[in-house]
């Protein structure tokens, strides 16, 4: 498995046969700004989003054209997205499973917000969400923008996740001590990869302090467009 890093919560997710792509924003992205683009995007197969802020739909529907990588969202979301031309997949809910091959995709819960550009005006998209990936043995968490919240506590007992992917940059989502404080209270993982930071000034600029919360954890500070193989 790689796991490749494209910058605030966009990630790409070599897993089994797929190609993964979450929350997939490319053009506009600061830090993938001067990155190879297409290196980014070759081989999708499938596209992941969490939820409808631009920060995370930005240019979605332009990859998945480009790519012929279809879009998995929740049904308000992923309508939206087909409407502006992303090619179709999965439009699911919370509890939801798809699988992808030898890949499962099961969507849960988030605590954010959810709303996206359409014309003039502004449009709610379905609740925010996180993803559950399985497949070559090992289980993420993707956590999605969130904050601390009690359904942590059935995800990680039923799903029992050994790699966390966390939202942990603060201001939007939860910050880097209230992530590993989630992590140690609801969760097992060997591996967590912090996201969602460094991208703009009011965000965790370091996941120190994660590192420090997670003794006996790997903590991965994830470095753009380089490979983290698990």
């Amino acid at each position: 498995m790689q796991i490749v890093w494209l910058g605030h919560g966009s990630f790409r997710i070599e897993i089994g046969t797929e190609v993964l792509l979450i929350d997939p924003w490319i053009d506009g992205n600061p830090m993938m700004e001067g990155q190879d683009r297409n290196a980014a995007l070759k081989g999708a197969t499938q596209i992941l989003v969490t939820h409808g802020h631009g920060d995370h739909t930005g240019g979605v529907a332009e990859v998945s054209k480009s790519t012929g990588a279809p879009v998995n969202a929740i049904v308000e979301l992923a309508g939206a997205l087909v409407a502006q031309g992303a090619v179709e997949g999965h439009a699911f809910n919370k509890g939801g499973t798809v699988r992808f091959g030898e890949v499962s995709v099961t969507m849960v819960p988030a605590s954010h917000s959810s709303s996206m550009q359409v014309g003039d005006q502004s449009r709610y998209m379905g609740m925010e969400t996180g993803f559950i990936i399985t497949g070559e043995g090992r289980t993420i968490y993707f956590s999605g923008d969130t904050t601390i919240m009690a359904d942590m506590d059935w995800i990680g007992a039923y799903h029992q996740p050994d790699i966390g992917i966390l939202s942990a940059g603060g201001y939007y989502t939860m910050d880097m001590k209230a992530a590993a404080w989630a992590a140690k209270r609801y969760f097992d993982f060997k591996t967590v990869i912090p996201s969602h930071y460094r991208t703009f000034p009011a965000l965790a600029q370091s996941a120190e302090a994660l590192t420090n919360g997670l003794p006996g954890v790997d903590v991965i500070e994830p470095q753009v467009m380089q490979a983290i193989t698990l």
